[in-house]
C-alpha cells in the first residue's frame, strides 16, 4: 500500500510540475519550478527527468529550461479535436483575423477557468496572446465574461466564491457586484470587454457560441493592444466578434435563446 501511495504521490507530483511549464512562454527553470510545486530541487529533477523520457517534457540546455514535450501536445491536441466545435471555427477565426487584424481566440470554460483552445495569431508586431491551453482566471477573460452572461445571477455569485475574483491588475474585477455589473453590461450590447484587466495595455473583446441545446458551448474573441482596441472601435469590434460567434453557432446547429 506505502508503494502505491508513494506511485500516485509522484504521478501528482509530475503532473504539478508540467502543468507549471505550460503556464510559462519562454520555458521555466528547475529551480523556479521546484519552489512553485513546493518540492526540493533534486526530486523535481528526478519526475522532470522522467516526464523528458516518456516526451511530455523538453530540456532546452542553452537556456537551462524546461519546455512543454511533444506528447503533452499531443494528448492536448486530442482534447481539442474532441470538442465539436474546434475545427469549424478555424476558417471563422482566420476571418475574424484577417477582418480586425488583431489575434482571434476560442475558448471554453473548464475547471471554473477560461481555456483557449484555439488560435489563430494577428500579424501585428505587438500581439495580446494567450496560448492554447492556457488557464485563466474566468472573470478576467473577455471569453470567460461573455460564457457567464449566459448564467443566472446565483450561481454567477457562487462562482465568484468558489474560485474568488484575483486581481491581476488594478482594473481586474475584484467583488461579485463589479462582476455583475460587467457582466450586465455585456447581456445588454452582445459582447464581454476585457478591459486591460488580464494584462495593462491589452484588450479583448469576445461574444458567447450556442449549442443545439440553447446553452453556451464555447466563446469567440479578438484580443490586441489597448492602442489600437480604442474606445471609439469597439463597438464595431464587438460586433465583428458577435457575428462570427453567431456564424459558428449556425454551423453547430446552435439555438440562441430567445430574447
Amino acid at each position: 500500500m506505502a508503494e502505491a501511495r508513494d506511485g500516485v504521490q509522484s504521478v501528482v507530483r509530475a503532473l504539478s510540475l508540467l502543468r507549471l511549464i505550460a503556464q510559462g512562454d519562454g520555458g521555466a527553470r528547475l529551480s523556479d519550478l521546484a519552489r512553485a510545486a513546493g518540492l526540493p530541487v533534486s526530486t523535481a529533477h528526478r519526475l522532470l527527468t522522467t516526464l523528458e523520457q516518456q516526451g511530455f517534457a523538453q530540456f532546452e540546455s542553452a537556456g537551462a529550461v524546461w519546455h512543454v514535450g511533444r506528447e503533452a501536445f499531443a494528448a492536448g491536441m486530442a482534447y481539442g479535436r474532441k470538442l465539436s466545435f474546434v475545427a469549424p471555427a478555424l476558417p471563422l477565426l482566420r476571418r475574424l483575423r484577417d477582418l480586425t487584424r488583431e489575434t482571434a481566440n476560442l475558448g471554453i470554460l473548464d475547471d471554473d477557468h477560461l481555456i483557449t483552445l484555439s488560435q489563430v495569431e494577428s500579424r501585428e508586431i505587438r500581439r495580446a496572446l494567450s496560448p492554447p491551453g492556457r488557464r485563466v482566471p474566468v472573470f478576467s477573460s473577455a471569453m470567460g465574461k461573455a460564457i457567464l452572461a449566459s448564467w443566472r445571477d446565483e450561481d454567477i455569485v457562487a462562482l465568484a466564491a468558489r474560485a474568488g475574483l484575483p486581481p491581476l491588475t488594478s482594473k481586474s474585477l475584484c467583488t461579485p457586484q463589479a462582476a455583475l455589473a460587467d457582466i450586465a453590461l455585456t447581456r445588454r450590447r452582445g459582447w464581454a470587454l476585457d478591459d486591460e484587466e488580464f494584462g495593462i495595455g491589452l484588450r479583448c473583446l469576445a461574444a458567447v457560441v450556442w449549442s443545439p441545446l440553447g446553452e453556451a458551448a464555447c466563446a469567440i474573441s479578438i484580443s490586441g493592444a489597448a492602442a489600437r482596441l480604442t474606445d471609439d472601435r469597439l463597438d464595431a469590434m464587438g460586433d465583428r466578434v458577435r457575428q462570427a460567434a453567431t456564424d459558428l453557432t449556425a454551423l453547430l446547429g446552435g439555438v440562441p435563446p430567445a430574447d
